[in-house]
């Protein structure tokens, strides 16, 4: 039993970033706007998380600066492409390329430090309940904060009247501007929103799943976001379900190595890029549904009348 706990609480740890990364860009892709950004925004969130935390020794002040960090790099985004109307794929690809550099040149100087762990927070009795107690309530507050995201956006998109109105935006966002929504806002408000989440899964990365900045510690996971949102469906809890899928993927690795099965190494880092490329042919076979839930106008620009 104890062997399988310390599974899937590497499994939850590996996921987290997952599903926050993906939550926030189902916001931003449910608007119509798709930001292939995921990635830098995630690497530039690890080293402002761990800069901060280094500088202030609070590792709270570090999630808020990751949070920032996406943020800014988000605004960048939505500037570019809401208010100067540029191509949003190509947008996207030099944000992270943008992200990757930055990051490497920012997090030099803090190479071999050792870092600061964000702790779990230990809830009363229910932290002593066996088996369930150590894997959901003591756990740190990124984790919580990931299913609140999760549990918020279901909730925003499917029982408020704005996220009608965001969902109107991703299906046509002309029908939505000639019934007075102010289009422009409201995707620059959703992908503010996913460059905080995509801020905020960085900050865990280098606050909690490895305490530590190491360059490019993102390792491809803000590709895997993107696709993981494809795989949900463009559904908020589906996102969790497939960001645990895809985290136990990534963690087997891992625990193969520790188990001393005779596998090479390098196909097992492959494992979740290769489970990508499964879950995106399994995708493919689906396309009708696919075709009926993914939003119209995704990806398309949106020019206001002058």
């Amino acid at each position: 039993m104890g062997i399988v706990e310390a599974i899937l609480l590497s499994v939850i740890t590996a996921a987290t970033p997952l599903v926050l990364a993906a939550a926030g860009e189902l916001v931003a892709e449910r608007s119509g706007v798709l930001n292939l950004g995921v990635e830098g925004m995630m690497i530039m969130g690890a080293v402002s998380a761990f800069a901060a935390t280094q500088i202030t020794g609070s590792p709270y002040i570090g999630v808020l600066a990751g949070i920032g960090a996406g943020v800014l790099f988000a605004l960048l985004f939505g500037f570019l492409t809401l208010t100067l109307v540029a191509n949003q794929v190509a947008t996207g690809l030099a944000l992270t390329l943008l992200g990757l550099g930055v990051s490497g040149m920012l997090g030099e100087g803090f190479l071999g430090m050792q870092g600061i762990k964000l702790q779990p927070i230990t809830i009363p009795l229910l932290s002593q309940v066996p088996f369930l107690g150590p894997l959901l309530f003591q756990q740190d507050a990124i984790f919580y904060l990931s299913i609140a995201v999760v549990a918020g956006i279901h909730w925003f998109l499917f029982r408020s009247r704005a996220g009608l109105k965001l969902r109107a935006v991703g299906d046509s966002h002309a029908s939505a501007h000639a019934l007075g929504v102010d289009v422009v806002r409201t995707r620059y408000l959703a992908v503010l929103f996913g460059g905080a989440c995509a801020g905020l899964a960085g900050a865990q990365l280098s606050l909690v799943y490895t305490p530590q900045w190491v360059e490019n510690m993102s390792a491809g996971r803000g590709w895997i976001a993107l696709a993981l949102v494809v795989f949900a469906s463009w559904r908020p809890w589906r996102v969790v379900a497939g960001g645990y899928l895809f985290g136990a993927v990534s963690i087997s690795q891992l625990h193969a190595q520790a188990f001393g099965i005779g596998i090479p190494s390098q196909f097992l880092s492959s494992l979740p890029y290769l489970a990508t490329i499964i879950v995106l042919i399994l995708i493919s076979h689906n396309r009708r549904m696919t075709l009926i839930n993914t939003p119209a106008s995704l990806g398309k620009p949106f020019v206001p009348d002058r």
